[in-house]
């Protein structure tokens, strides 16, 4: 890779003109189907400058080195991510359990649609996973998972919750990763995500009632 890892990986100004935001608008999505194409391995700012049409000085205007661009899209994800547990978790109108029905089918499927840049991003953490938007992202993600499995499991203890919290989100992470690394059909997609949404509220029905069979 041309560019080393560094420790600013902050974006180094913010647009606040139209053109600007089209032109960095430009750049991430350049940067996506570089990722996508290329790997994290082989990412640089020259390749997506190349891909966005524009020059090497115009990417630095705004992202000071790779690993702020990868940052940057992994921000974005974080953020996406989050938007979608929140709309889907706390969405007091459905059941908690078909609430975590409805969060399995809508992850695992976009597991598959962005597979290889989930995967580029993955290889690429090593430019960021310490970083405090990394840990506040994780633990915004844990907070709402407690609060949903309060109200998912009330007469369940504290440190059962919080057990039940970790498996879930660790089997939707390991699967869905292990799972999107082949193509799959819409059709394959939906019946994996039955089955494992019928795993998961299976373990959390249990854990509600314990003698129930």
């Amino acid at each position: 890779m041309s560019d080393r890892p560094s420790s600013r990986i902050s974006s180094r100004r913010k647009p606040k003109q139209a053109r600007s935001n089209d032109l960095v608008s430009a750049i991430l999505q350049a940067a996506i189907q570089v990722l996508a194409k290329e790997g994290a391995h082989r990412f640089t700012t020259t390749r997506v400058a190349e891909r966005a049409g524009v020059s090497v000085g115009s990417v630095y205007q705004y992202f000071p080195n790779k690993a702020s661009i990868l940052f940057r899209l992994q921000s974005d994800e974080w953020r996406q991510t989050t938007a979608m547990l929140a709309a889907i978790l706390q969405d007091a109108r459905m059941p908690p359990l078909q609430r975590l029905r409805k969060l399995v089918h809508t992850f695992v499927r976009s597991e598959c649609e962005e597979a290889d840049v989930r995967t580029a991003l993955n290889d690429a953490a090593p430019f960021y996973r310490d970083a405090p938007e990394a840990l506040e992202a994780k633990a915004t993600c844990d907070r709402m998972f407690q609060v949903f499995m309060q109200e998912a499991l009330p007469g369940v203890d504290e440190a059962a919750r919080a057990i039940a919290a970790d498996l879930v989100t660790a089997a939707m992470s390991a699967v869905g990763q292990k799972f999107s690394e082949t193509p799959r059909t819409s059709e394959e997609i939906t019946a994996y995500a039955d089955a494992l949404a019928d795993m998961l509220c299976a373990y959390l029905a249990h854990l509600s009632n314990p003698g129930k069979p």
